[in-house]
């Protein structure tokens, strides 16, 4: 998927006129891209529309409108948009109760490394978060410096994993996974 430019996004004015058709047109679309993995936490699989969405609603958000500003949250965002061979996917943990949600997401620090994924026929494939830092503490950082600590076969990353494009695989075979106070299993 191309990443986002300035051109492809609408002018403060032009999103406050446009916003309600365009939020319900992204949430909508969201709808079939989450999937609850816990009782307080959604995966959100990523795409350019959803991105851009996100994007919006910071530059609403913080009334950003000069074009450096604009760069910068593109610069943040884009990162988040697949290149086709992989998939993005945004951890939502949701708590209501502050003290609850304080309580909860320091139970839950490392939750990044106990989440992956299995396609039929394929072994597991563990998520990499941080990898916009362009592999400073990402799959390559890992596999040079605590390849130890590496506990799969294949690691969900920028990196080609399996083809998505095929037309043989389909979601019927995808299995998701989500382990709290696991560690990673080792795969056979």
């Amino acid at each position: 998927m191309e990443k986002l430019v300035p051109a492809d996004l609408m002018s403060l004015e032009q999103y406050a006129r446009e916003r309600p058709v365009f939020r319900a047109r992204v949430l909508e679309h969201k709808r079939e891209r989450q999937l609850a993995v816990g009782p307080n936490a959604t995966w959100c699989f990523e795409d350019r529309l959803t991105v851009q969405y996100q994007v919006q609603e910071m530059l609403r958000t913080e009334r950003i409108f000069e074009p450096a500003g604009i760069l910068d949250e593109l610069g943040a965002y884009n990162p988040l948009i697949p290149d086709g061979n992989n998939w993005k996917v945004t951890l939502l943990i949701e708590f209501a109760d502050p003290l609850e949600r304080a309580r909860e997401l320091a139970r839950l620090r490392g939750i990044e490394d106990r989440c992956w994924v299995e396609v039929a026929g394929y072994g597991k494939v563990f998520a990499v978060a941080d990898e916009e830092a362009a592999g400073t503490h990402g799959a390559e950082w890992m596999a040079e410096n605590r390849y130890d600590a590496i506990k799969a076969d294949y690691v969900l990353s920028e990196t080609k994993v399996v083809d998505l494009h095929d037309p043989t695989l389909t979601l019927k075979g995808l299995r998701l996974y989500f382990e709290r106070n696991a560690p990673c299993p080792k795969t056979a």
